[in-house]
């Protein structure tokens, strides 16, 4: 089955032209010794849309009138939301190098960019943390386990311990009172901060918990994926629901994750 999935990728992939042969991670903890995959500009093109309209939205709403009997702040909440949960995914490409895989330096400054507008989130210590997710996933040497607790709540905050520190909750504080400066406070608060929290309940929950929690039987990715529904698996997290798929083949963008999703739906 693992050689029919392989295949089914390496059509889409592109990227037998330049090693000659698609591998997958299957039977390695390692991350993945294959090249990213071909996509030229495409990575920097997604990682440009996000974060344009990530910002464009935040700018507009800052100055929007408020007001809680209107039902479109709610919309924009939820919007603002997931274009949070994209400024992480960006970052989180930029991690596996497959924003600019061709431009390593720009590939970081990309990634770095969205970690830090992602409340000030430290590139380099999440990069590190997520490569030994993907090492030793599902077990106690992964700094995404849940400590052998899986309530949702304990394993959330277990979960926020590892990536969250004083400076980042410092430099939170430095910035709201600057920005209260231009921006009513009122506005900063539910389409600045409130957003930012909700998305962090959406990473975990569709990125972490439900590919990770209880027993898994396919070491050594330990994960499992979403049924096959690409509406779904984009409104929810980027398709990173499609979560089996990710650590398999983790030099995919999540751009591509879906039809790594319809290769292993036929062949697992």
């Amino acid at each position: 089955m693992e050689k029919d999935t392989t295949y089914f990728l390496h059509k889409f992939s592109g990227e037998a032209g330049r090693s000659g042969e698609f591998r997958s991670q299957g039977t390695t903890r390692q991350e993945s010794a294959t090249r990213p995959s071909a996509i030229g500009n495409k990575g920097i093109w997604a990682a440009a849309i996000v974060l344009t309209l990530w910002f464009g939205s935040l700018a507009l709403l800052l100055n929007y009138p408020l007001s809680f009997r209107d039902p479109l702040v709610y919309l924009f909440v939820l919007v603002q939301m997931h274009l949070y949960t994209g400024v992480f995914i960006t970052a989180h490409d930029a991690i596996h190098g497959v924003v600019a895989p061709d431009r390593p330096q720009l590939n970081r400054a990309v990634g770095w960019l969205s970690a830090t507008l992602f409340a000030f989130n430290n590139y380099g210590t999440l990069s590190r943390k997520h490569h030994l997710h993907h090492k030793h996933s599902g077990t106690f040497d992964d700094p995404d386990f849940h400590e052998g607790n899986p309530n949702f709540f304990a394993w959330y905050f277990s979960f926020l311990k590892e990536y969250i520190s004083w400076k980042q909750i410092l430099f939170m504080a430095v910035s709201y009172n600057l920005l209260k400066l231009a921006f009513p406070w009122e506005n900063l608060v539910v389409f600045w901060m409130i957003p930012a929290i909700l998305s962090t309940f959406q990473l975990f929950f569709f990125g972490t918990y439900l590919p990770h929690r209880g027993e898994h039987h396919n070491p050594p990715h330990n994960a499992r994926s979403q049924t096959l529904n690409h509406i779904w698996a984009f409104a929810t997290c980027y398709f990173f629901g499609y979560h089996f798929e990710h650590h398999a083949y983790p030099y995919l963008p999540w751009w591509r994750l879906p039809k790594a999703r319809e290769a292993t739906a036929q062949t697992l």
